[in-house]
C-alpha cells in the first residue's frame, strides 16, 4: 500500500498546486485583466490532473479498505483550492495508522 499512499500524495499536490494556480492567478488574469492564457493552459491540465487524482484516490481507498463515503470526501479533495494539502495529510495520517494497526509487534527473542 505504500507505492499507492506515495502516488496519492504526488498528484494531490500537483493538483492543488495547479488549481491555486487556476484561482489566486488564473481567473483574476482572465477576467481583470482579459487575458484567459492561464487559464486556457492550467485549465486543461488540471482537469487532466484531477482524473488521476481520482484514479489516485480510488486506488488507494480500495487498497485501504475505505467505506464510501470517505473515499468519496478524498475525491472531491481535489475541487476545493487548499483542500487538496490538508486532505493529503489526512489521509497520510489514516493510512499510516492503518498500517501500523496491522504490522504485528517483533518477537524479542
Amino acid at each position: 500500500m505504500g507505492a499507492a499512499l506515495t502516488r496519492y500524495r504526488v498528484i494531490a499536490w500537483i493538483v492543488g498546486v495547479a488549481l491555486i494556480l487556476l484561482v489566486v492567478i488564473g481567473m483574476p488574469m482572465k477576467y481583470g485583466f482579459d487575458d484567459p492564457i492561464l487559464v486556457e493552459t492550467v485549465g486543461q491540465a488540471h482537469g487532466f490532473l484531477y482524473m488521476l487524482y481520482l484514479v489516485a484516490a480510488f486506488d488507494l481507498s480500495r487498497r485501504a479498505g475505505w467505506p464510501l463515503k470517505r473515499m468519496v470526501l478524498v475525491m472531491l479533495a481535489g475541487t476545493v483550492p487548499f483542500v487538496s494539502f490538508y486532505a493529503e495529510r489526512r489521509v497520510s495520517s489514516w493510512v499510516t495508522a492503518e498500517q501500523s494497526e496491522r504490522t504485528p509487534e517483533p518477537v524479542a527473542g
